[in-house]
């Protein structure tokens, strides 16, 4: 019997911000590799999963939330997102199952885009009745002529095997692109960094993460195997540090030991993380500091 053909190709997860795409995509990958929280533009940058598959690899092309942006940091986001609708092979336009159904900017970034285009709507789990599902798909399908529309739940992990299947029926015969036991090609002090900047969103106030960058400063792997990493928090006002240290340091403290626990499981050993804050004023409107700190 002739062996199937090896398939492979790269596919852009794009969408508004908060519906889901980088929950989408660790439950795709199976670990976590992208940062998630419940607050928006929690992804800045353009991050790559790779998904292994009976003869073929899938690479995910993470991206930030699509949305209307006047800071420069903002800006600069967006740009990331439009970036990779265009030399791929699939896109994936994420939705949120129970928000209003609106294309509004997405639909404008959809116009002219030459790969086909699949429908994913996300947190059906969050949906009251089966109908009301029903209503959705069909309020979708009148906005643009999607390729598919696959209803699925990121975070329970429902349909997720089934958005897998499909993504694969729309792969290009090629060889394989990464080794097998990469799930992405960032830098794992990228990553380190991103895991940190998560529990600084998910632990301070409002005011605190949309002004916050991570830089991992040394990142040394001792002799006994325990990695010492020290980090900067960086805050572009002084009256956010209170805020990010706590009281008796408390804040900072859970911070890191959440953090700690994120890094030990991606590096698969020990790992010593010393964190400090650092003010860098106004920093997301700095183009020296938007390239220092990757966003540029």
């Amino acid at each position: 019997m002739k062996n199937k053909k090896f398939t492979s190709g790269y596919v852009s997860i794009i969408g508004r911000p908060n519906v889901g795409k980088s929950t989408l995509l660790n439950a795709i990958i199976g670990e976590k590799i992208v940062i998630t929280s419940n607050k928006p533009q929690t992804t800045r940058n353009r991050i790559q999963g790779i998904h292994n598959i009976p003869d073929g690899q899938i690479i995910f092309i993470d991206t930030p939330g699509i949305h209307s942006c006047h800071s420069r940091l903002n800006k600069g986001m967006v740009d990331v997102a439009m970036s990779a609708v265009s030399g791929v092979d699939l896109l994936l336009l994420v939705v949120e199952a129970t928000a209003p159904v609106d294309a509004g900017i997405i639909g404008d970034v959809l116009k002219g885009v030459t790969p086909p285009v699949v429908l994913v709507i996300n947190k059906i789990d969050l949906l009251p009745a089966k109908q009301i599902l029903f209503e959705t798909i069909s309020a979708w399908a009148a906005q643009y002529p999607f390729r598919e529309i696959i209803p699925v739940s990121a975070g329970s992990g429902d349909g997720v095997e089934h958005l897998v299947e499909t993504i694969c029926t729309y792969l290009p015969e090629g060889p394989q692109l990464f080794p097998d036991d990469i799930l992405t090609d960032m830098p794992e002090k990228f990553i380190v960094a991103e895991m940190i900047r998560e529990k600084v969103f998910r632990l301070t106030r409002d005011e605190v993460p949309y002004s916050t960058a991570v830089e991992v400063e040394s990142f040394i792997e001792r002799e006994n195997g325990v990695i010492a990493i020290q980090a900067a928090i960086i805050l572009e006002r002084a009256t956010q540090k209170g805020i990010v240290i706590g009281k008796r340091g408390d804040m900072l403290k859970q911070i890191g030991s959440q953090a700690r626990h994120d890094i030990e499981r991606l590096l698969a050993t020990r790992v010593f993380l010393e964190l400090f804050v650092k003010i860098e004023e106004n920093w997301s409107e700095r183009p020296s500091k938007l390239r220092e700190y990757g966003y540029e």
